[in-house]
């Protein structure tokens, strides 16, 4: 009997010692160095948008979504996300052809984030000020529907 107790003595304190433990950080590498994590983002708005160059779209939405982050740049956050996975110096010229201004990761987070993947561009995933997938938005967005989403009472 004694010997139970302590047997189960020692795997409460082993499950306690491992709720301490919280997930590990994932952290994404930015195109222009260093890198970031959701975490680190918390209680800011953080719009994740997948563009391709191929994409007209796209090519329209981003001057929308460079003037949004420099209007915000106290409570939001803006990153890009390559659709095609191009990576190096085509990422870089890819990325000043279409004048995106704001952070480009180098990896995608959407298997992270646990949003299924797209079979249309623009898109957009938006994480409430807590880091949590609030919302998907297909198709390009307007500084008038960006400017919506702040608006929004759950962010």
């Amino acid at each position: 009997m004694l010997r139970r107790k302590a047997e189960g003595l020692l795997l409460l304190l082993i499950l306690l010692s491992l709720y301490g433990c919280g997930k590990e950080e994932i952290r994404y590498g930015l195109l222009a160095g260093g890198s970031v994590s959701f975490e680190e983002l918390q209680g800011k708005v953080v719009l994740i948008n997948y563009w391709a160059e191929w994409c007209r779209p796209c090519r329209i939405e981003i001057p929308e979504l460079n003037h949004f982050a420099q209007q915000h740049p106290d409570n939001v956050r803006v990153l890009s996300v390559n659709f095609d996975g191009v990576v190096g110096e085509n990422l870089f010229e890819q990325v000043q052809a279409l004048g995106i201004e704001f952070d480009t990761l180098l990896q995608d987070p959407r298997i992270d984030l646990a949003v299924l993947a797209s079979s249309g561009l623009p898109e957009t995933i938006v994480l409430n000020r807590k880091g949590e997938v609030q919302q998907v938005l297909f198709g390009p967005q307007t500084l008038q529907s960006l400017e919506a989403i702040l608006d929004a009472p759950r962010l």
